[in-house]
């Protein structure tokens, strides 16, 4: 199904101010930023907003989005893909990737690489959520193979990040069920209810394509 759609770029930095998800920005910078950027669809990002922040302010359900507890090192997932050198960008054209289920990551990237789309970051994803929440859909969710955490020894860790809906067993407990969650896959395997998120690109303030 098409991804719902966004509201104004103006809109969302005042979201983010209202939820107190602006990163390292305050609220009049956020403001400027966004306001530079050109007047066109897409998701505002901010770029410093650590995940483990944004994550409790998620919510469906009435039930706040968390971490899962064997991801503590969750913002030590970087990006993977080049990015803007700024402080907000316009994700351009988000996308859940739902006709990817039942691909692995490794093949969703070489997908994404084949089609010049660009895998959508874990901070980004969180963010998406955050301005349409019902991007998130049960059996219907997305991993964000734009993050990835890289070992001292130089190799990807295998763990990769995705945005779900807790089903409430296991360490989540069932006081969780419904709620949105950071949680990870394996980089190999396959889920038949996770897509991957993507973006056709990024565009920063004062640019126009």
């Amino acid at each position: 199904m098409p991804a719902p759609a966004l509201p104004s770029v103006t809109e969302q930095a005042e979201r983010l101010i209202a939820l107190g998800a602006t990163g390292p920005l305050d609220p009049d910078a956020l403001r400027k930023e966004a306001a530079a950027l050109p007047n066109r669809p897409g998701l505002l990002v901010v770029g410093g907003a650590r995940p483990s922040e944004l994550a409790p302010l998620l919510r469906r359900a009435d039930r706040p989005g968390f971490v899962v507890e064997d991801m503590t090192d969750v913002d030590d997932f970087t990006p993977v893909v080049g990015l803007p050198d700024a402080a907000v960008w316009l994700l351009t054209d988000p996308d859940r990737g739902d006709h990817l289920t039942n691909a692995s990551p490794a093949e969703a990237d070489a997908r994404f690489a084949a089609e010049g789309r660009t895998p959508m970051l874990l901070t980004e994803g969180v963010q998406w959520v955050l301005q349409v929440p019902e991007v998130l859909e049960r059996n219907f969710c997305f991993m964000t193979i734009g993050s990835r955490l890289r070992k001292p020894s130089g190799r990807f860790d295998a763990r990769t990040p995705a945005v779900w809906i807790s089903g409430g067993t296991g360490r989540d407990g069932r006081d969780r069920k419904d709620a949105p969650k950071i949680g990870w896959c394996w980089w190999n395997n396959r889920h038949t209810w996770l897509g991957f998120g993507s973006g056709a690109g990024r565009v920063l303030p004062g640019h126009h394509s």
